[in-house]
């Protein structure tokens, strides 16, 4: 089966949503199909495809091929899906999957099979009336949506309707085999060269919305434990790195961006893993996510078999519970610092909540989700 992937992520990058588009190809090549990736841009000189694995954590075994078309941005990308929907047919696609309504809704007039993936409601002037056609022309396709949330957001805003099988909530996923025979937290501090006391480990962007107020406010309040800050962009570390020295913190320890192969390894060596989500999360391109998002952090953490403390956001409960996590409200630092140190002095307590997510992390993997989003396409 041939599967041609059409979205406008960068790549390579270290953004979110290209992370997720890379983890989605590969899963889907992992399902025994060829599987080739447009994206806009132009190719990356000497850019390997052994060197774009690595960078995002892929099976190079399992390869994909990556293409870049170049775009004007006058056309707001509307160029690129019908160019890429073009090259697709060329190359004899049997699947078109896509991000892109736009792209979607003219493979199905191509009368090709398609699956859209959506992350949020479809905006800009021309998104919504897109999205309604593609859910009112016939055809072969699945929409997939990533929580229940925003399924119920999407029928209910647009006044839209999908036959049995042609909508699936597909929550992010994880890759298990990345997360078996980690170490220990102490194990891996060692390892990583990180100061040997009780660690607190945030992993991901800086962008708002993230609790990096919280983030700070809770080493501030908490100097003996150790803060685990891993990612975000070079300007945003140089910019946090700046704010803790003059604060005087030194509990912080800040990497910047590392590569994803590497990052369970670095969720291990914290005996807790914080997603300190605020009521208003914006993404990599705006918006606020913070009632329909589905974090690629939550199910890592999971499969990382450390305790979980997140913010008490209703979407975080279609996937964790009071089982496999421990919940604070949004913003109130007091309630995450006092909890902070009851799980840290409560190991026990710790060992019962990582179990729980170990094995609530076989639910979500990439190669499964891929399983479901394929099921009736194949021949």
């Amino acid at each position: 089966m041939k599967i041609a992937c059409l979205s406008t992520s960068q790549v390579p990058s270290t953004t979110a949503n290209s992370i997720q588009l890379m983890k989605v190809c590969q899963a889907l090549a992992q399902e025994n199909a060829e599987v080739c990736l447009w994206v806009p841009g132009k190719s990356v000189v000497g850019l390997r495809a052994e060197k774009l694995a690595e960078h995002y954590g892929l099976d190079a075994a399992r390869s994909f091929e990556v293409r870049w078309l170049p775009t004007w941005n006058i056309f707001r990308r509307y160029d690129f899906a019908l160019n890429g929907l073009r090259q697709a047919q060329s190359w004899g696609a049997d699947l078109i999957y896509t991000w892109l309504p736009q792209a979607a809704t003219r493979a199905l007039a191509a009368r090709l099979p398609v699956v859209l993936e959506l992350h949020d409601r479809p905006t800009g002037t021309f998104g919504p009336q897109l999205f309604r056609r593609f859910a009112s022309l016939p055809g072969k396709k699945r929409l997939l949506v990533i929580t229940q949330a925003l399924k119920s957001r999407l029928e209910q805003e647009y006044q839209v309707s999908f036959n049995p099988g042609e909508i699936q909530v597909a929550p992010n996923g994880t890759e298990l085999e990345h997360y078996a025979h980690l170490p220990g937290a102490v194990e891996a501090r060692r390892q990583l060269g990180l100061p040997e006391r009780l660690t607190a480990t945030y992993t991901g962007h800086f962008y708002p919305g993230r609790g990096m107020e919280l983030l700070f406010g809770l080493a501030q309040t908490l100097p003996d434990v150790n803060f685990l800050w891993v990612g975000g962009r070079a300007e945003d570390v140089a910019g946090w790195r700046e704010r803790l020295a003059g604060a005087g913190i030194r509990n912080v320890t800040l990497t910047g961006f590392i590569e994803n192969r590497q990052l369970p390894l670095y969720q291990a060596a914290g005996e807790v893993l914080l997603m300190p989500y605020e009521r208003m999360i914006a993404g990599s391109s705006g918006g606020n996510s913070a009632e329909i998002c589905s974090p690629m952090k939550m199910f890592d953490y999971l499969a990382c078999g450390r305790t979980i403390l997140s913010s008490d956001l209703a979407v975080l409960h279609e996937v964790l519970n009071d089982t496999n996590a421990v919940f604070c409200p949004p913003e109130d630092l007091a309630g995450w610092a006092r909890t902070l140190v009851e799980l840290l002095q409560d190991a026990p307590r710790r060992a019962r909540l990582a179990e729980q997510a170990r094995q609530d992390a076989a639910r979500y993997t990439w190669r499964e989700r891929a399983r479901r989003a394929l099921e009736g396409f194949k021949e």
